[in-house]
């Protein structure tokens, strides 16, 4: 079947992205890609020796970053020896660019060598036993965003989208980890507590905006997937107070140190 104009296009991108990224950064080839998400840029600092530091915007088909806590800028990072690729925000389908950006670090990281990539996000939580703060691992998805970050006939298979092998060496690192499902809305609201329920009637323990649709991508690339969720607050309806994006960056903030610290260890695993 023949590959749609649209992945064409967004693939070619990717290899433009990723000669340029190759040239500033001195670094042929990366072997683990890293997106980290609202509330984890402190982790960044923490996760290896900087081989090289720039912004996004430096690359080609790169905007800069939108959301309030996205550094927009990117690392080569060596961790015990693996050469990682490390992107500090990402850009998000409500910033209405199109899936095609929102995914493109995914692409660029594929193109770059990247044979795995784990995923961040702060998220709301549906488990009042998860205070923020709280890591949870991503088992799977829902994507409730209506859209699809694909083109055309491009069939996919999601069967253990979220790898069970790097989920399983996780929870050997760190035993007090917890799995759950994770709800892609579209944002930038928040969800309403009405939604909020609607997801957790459906199967979802943890609600945000991100990392579904880069997901799918990066298997639909052959990439080995791992998601972490950062619980930065109970979820609408859920938690006592109104939410806000500070509260978001402050938990990530308070967790760096323990977040880092699992990724340097299963990074050289991935």
């Amino acid at each position: 079947m023949p590959t749609h104009p649209a992945t064409i296009e967004a693939n070619e991108k990717a290899q433009e992205s990723a000669l340029a990224l190759a040239d500033i950064t001195g670094v042929g080839r990366h072997d683990v890609a890293v997106i980290l998400g609202s509330g984890w840029m402190a982790d960044a600092d923490l996760l290896g020796r900087t081989v090289a530091d720039f912004p996004v915007t430096n690359l080609p088909h790169f905007r800069p970053a939108v959301a309030e806590g996205h550094l927009g800028r990117f690392r080569s990072v060596d961790v015990s020896g693996e050469r990682v690729l490390v992107f500090l925000g990402r850009t998000h389908l409500y910033e209405e660019l199109g899936v095609d950006a929102a995914t493109h670090r995914v692409r660029v990281a594929s193109a770059a060598g990247c044979r795995s990539i784990l995923l961040t996000n702060g998220c709301g939580g549906l488990n009042p036993a998860w205070t923020p703060g709280t890591p949870v691992l991503i088992s799977d998805h829902i994507n409730l965003t209506g859209t699809t970050p694909l083109h055309g006939a491009h069939f996919v298979d999601l069967t253990d989208l979220y790898s069970k092998r790097l989920r399983a060496i996780c929870m050997e690192i760190d035993p007090s980890l917890d799995e759950g499902v994770y709800a892609q809305f579209r944002g930038p609201m928040y969800e309403t507590p009405a939604e909020v329920r609607m997801a957790g009637i459906m199967g979802a323990d943890l609600v945000g905006m991100s990392t579904g649709h880069e997901a799918i991508v990066a298997r639909s690339l052959g990439m080995e997937i791992l998601g972490l969720s950062l619980v930065t607050n109970l979820a609408a309806g859920l938690s006592p107070h109104p939410l806000s994006h500070g509260e978001v960056l402050a938990a990530g903030k308070a967790s760096a140190a323990r977040m880092a610290d699992l990724m340097t260890r299963i990074i050289p695993q991935m």
